[in-house]
């Protein structure tokens, strides 16, 4: 029996999300179709490729030898499919875009409820993540395009300049910093901060901001989601550092305040690609849009 390529997209999800239902959720199949799409496959390579711990399924050594083979495999039969379709006068065909927190969930949505509305025969799938993870997925196939708030540290991916964005750091309403609305140096340096986890833009864009300045962090909270810590800071846990885009509704209203500093905060959005040797149709107009709002 052949190996089809379904069955490889769907060892692929379930090597990603270790677990059966959540792979058929993202591949809108149902869980019994999974589990025998995988032991159809371990029967043909002869042997299991997961190991099964509890409801979770992790890749083997077998497993994680088949898995880069299978992504280029993935990519190849991607790359087909947008150069056939690009026979027709319109873009058609399926985009994953990643994005780290801030763009996913602050600027991307309309943009792409707008791609949606111009190329009616085209799908643009949105993947939010932490900037790491957005480049090491555009670097491995997974993705055919992200846009970032951080550095990108891998040397294959191509980053260019999209927009300018500022951090600014808040506090919560009570804290002693807002009689002046301004922090010093010493202030900073002796602050209960609550950050993003390592990898994220933000985190990185902020801790250069504070080397420069040679100011020593204490991280007294570490969070994987910007609303928690809004709300931790909301909260006089401490203070934090976010993008002025996902603290503005809470400064309108004065759940949150800003606090001047002697850091520079400003920093560049970025879109990160791959060069495959061919640029098709619909990647060319998710670029343009993207492009049409800096």
């Amino acid at each position: 029996m052949p190996i089809t390529l379904r069955q490889i997209e769907i060892f692929e999800e379930v090597a990603i999300n270790e677990h059966v239902t959540r792979a058929s959720e993202r591949l809108f199949i149902s869980q019994s179709a999974v589990s025998m799409a995988i032991a159809e496959l371990e029967s043909i390579v002869g042997g299991p490729l997961f190991e099964r711990r509890g409801r979770r399924l992790l890749l083997n050594e077998r497993g994680r030898l088949l898995l880069p083979e299978a992504r280029e495999i993935l990519g190849r039969a991607r790359t087909i499919e947008r150069v056939l379709n690009e026979a027709t006068t319109e873009p058609v065909g399926e985009l994953r875009v990643g994005a780290s927190t801030t763009i996913g969930n602050y600027i991307l949505p309309w943009i792409l409820g707008e791609f949606a509305r111009r190329y009616q025969r085209a799908k643009a799938y949105l993947i939010v993540g932490n900037t790491q993870q957005i480049a090491t997925d555009v670097d491995d196939g997974q993705l055919d395009l992200g846009l970032v708030e951080g550095p990108c540290h891998i040397a294959s991916v191509n980053s260019a300049f999209w927009r300018e964005d500022e951090l600014v750091v808040i506090a919560g309403r009570g804290h002693p910093w807002l009689q002046e609305k301004k922090a010093s140096a010493q202030m900073l340096a002796n602050a209960p901060w609550i950050m993003r986890e390592r990898g994220s833009g933000t985190r990185e864009v902020f801790e250069s901001a504070m080397a420069r300045e040679g100011i020593g962090i204490t991280i007294s909270l570490e969070l994987g989601h910007t609303e928690a810590i809004k709300k931790a800071v909301e909260a006089g846990l401490g203070v934090g550092c976010l993008s002025r885009m996902a603290v503005q509704r809470e400064l309108d209203n004065g759940w949150l305040s800003r606090i001047e500093t002697p850091l520079d905060l400003r920093r560049d959005l970025t879109i990160l690609t791959r060069d495959y040797g061919y640029r098709t149709k619909l990647m060319d107009a998710c670029l343009s849009l993207l492009r049409e709002n800096p």
